[in-house]
């Protein structure tokens, strides 16, 4: 394939080559479950989503290792100001972030580990680091010693001596150097005891940073393809990732790959600010895929500057995408046409997963698919349609896939919506039969106020959500 990617530690774009022909490995820092999941937080997960398609569609086998961060000092705070255990308050969050992923059609990855379930692996990290001389325990605690490792900052481009000390600043005590970090936290009064482990240091629980590198090895190795993530984990979390890693004596990541930031009053969406648009809120608002579609379109690099207005614009142009491929599908069979990817949406993925362009070229196809409708040229209107579902199917937006066409995976809610339709036009043919043509207008204006639209067709009356 002839994939280039951005690579961060390279700030240049680069030709993607595996690190094993026909495979590709994929680790992306998932979300810490301190609460629920709003749109800044999923668009890392669908940035990379289209990136796994991408990899497949080109014909790789890809290991997608995405991590749930379930123990850290915000965890245990909000656990304990609402009364609940932590690993309670952590798992139902868990659980609202599964549903937010699942509800955007995001795929599941390959591996879904909790930093709580690997500490074996950890506790040997750290091990191999205190024996080569990078990490040494203090009163409970372990720290990595930045000045060990030389290439330090190397990822973010930034000199030792003009980093400042670590966050942990209230343990500067303990460490040989300020800067130094945490990988093991020792376990302090106050804390619970199901919120810490055994250590040869003593029991406490990982540093933020420690628990990736060790899922990485377990389940990737000691070398990989692409490590991903928001843009906001470069430092410290991916440079303290990467030095902890190579100087324990692995690779670690061949390529690094950031997305942008989803702001809200020209701020980046954040709980501790309390500016954020949560998902299930969203949802509520725009259809799953229109919200999906929302969080694509712009480049992954790009920062998205969240408001209603352009949500709402969103939504109308993935209609029209959407429209198409139902009248088309209505006319000719859903699944008439090659499926063909054009070649100005490949070359747009190829470089560096440039989804406006090939989101442009989605609504070119439309464009022509549409004008081929209405000349009544089949054939056109076949491969227009083969075309765009193709494409639509690599970015996880195809309407009829079944996960959108029944409401978001709720079979049970579309079939009634699906019948309590059907019936409402049913009494409409009947008002209109007997030439009550107000009755017939007033049963389509309810729909249409209710978000369904109604196109009189010689097959018959065609109905879609239009929200």
């Amino acid at each position: 394939m002839s994939l280039r990617l951005y690579d961060t530690a390279a700030r240049a774009v680069r030709d993607f080559t595996p690190l094993r022909a026909g495979r590709a490995s994929v680790y992306v820092c998932g979300l810490t479950v301190q609460g629920r999941p709003h749109i800044g937080h999923v668009r890392a997960a669908l940035a990379f989503d289209v990136l796994r398609r991408w990899l497949i569609a080109g014909g790789l086998d890809v290991t997608y290792v995405r991590n749930v961060t379930d123990i850290d000092d915000k965890i245990l705070a909000k656990a304990e100001a609402n009364d609940v255990p932590w690993w309670a308050w952590a798992y139902d969050n868990e659980r609202a972030c599964t549903r937010a992923y699942d509800v955007l059609g995001i795929l599941p990855p390959t591996y879904e580990p909790r930093a709580t379930g690997h500490i074996p692996e950890m506790v040997a990290l750290m091990q191999r680091l205190i024996d080569g001389g990078h990490a040494y325990a203090a009163d409970g605690d372990v720290y990595f010693d930045v000045r060990s490792f030389g290439a330090y900052g190397e990822l973010t481009g930034q000199k030792l001596e003009d980093l400042q000390s670590a966050a942990d600043t209230e343990t500067d005590d303990r460490k040989r150097d300020p800067r130094d970090f945490a990988l093991w936290k020792g376990h302090k009064d106050g804390e619970p005891e199901t919120a810490s482990w055994d250590t040869p240091w003593g029991r406490g629980r990982p540093g933020w940073h420690l628990e990736c590198s060790a899922m990485v090895g377990k389940y990737l190795g000691r070398e990989f393809d692409i490590h991903g993530g928001g843009l906001d984990l470069r430092f410290p979390h991916h440079e303290n990732e990467q030095a902890q890693s190579r100087a324990a004596g692995d690779a670690f990541a061949r390529y690094w790959m950031h997305n942008g930031w989803v702001t809200l009053g020209g701020e980046k969406m954040s709980k501790s600010m309390g500016n954020t648009a949560l998902v299930d809120e969203v949802v509520q608002r725009v259809r799953p895929v229109e919200l999906r579609y929302y969080l694509l379109a712009p480049h992954y690099r790009s920062t998205i500057e969240y408001t209603e207005g352009a949500l709402d614009e969103s939504a109308a142009a993935y209609r029209r995408i959407e429209s198409f491929v139902r009248r088309a599908a209505e006319r000719i069979g859903a699944d008439a046409g090659n499926r063909v990817l054009c070649a100005d949406f490949t070359n747009a993925l190829d470089d560096d997963l440039g989804t406006p362009a090939a989101i442009a070229a989605i609504h070119d196809a439309v464009r022509e698919g549409n004008t081929a409708l209405t000349d009544g040229d089949e054939k056109a209107v076949a491969g227009a349609l083969g075309s765009v579902r193709a494409m639509l199917r690599v970015l996880g937006l195809d309407p009829l896939d079944p996960l959108w066409s029944t409401g978001g995976g709720d079979e049970r809610l579309a079939s009634v919506t699906g019948g309590l339709v059907s019936l409402a036009l049913d009494q409409r043919a009947a008002a209109r039969a007997r030439k009550d043509f107000a009755a017939a207008d007033a049963i389509r204006d309810q729909l249409t106020s209710l978000g369904v639209s109604v196109e009189d067709t010689p097959q018959g009356p065609r109905w879609e959500l239009t929200r």
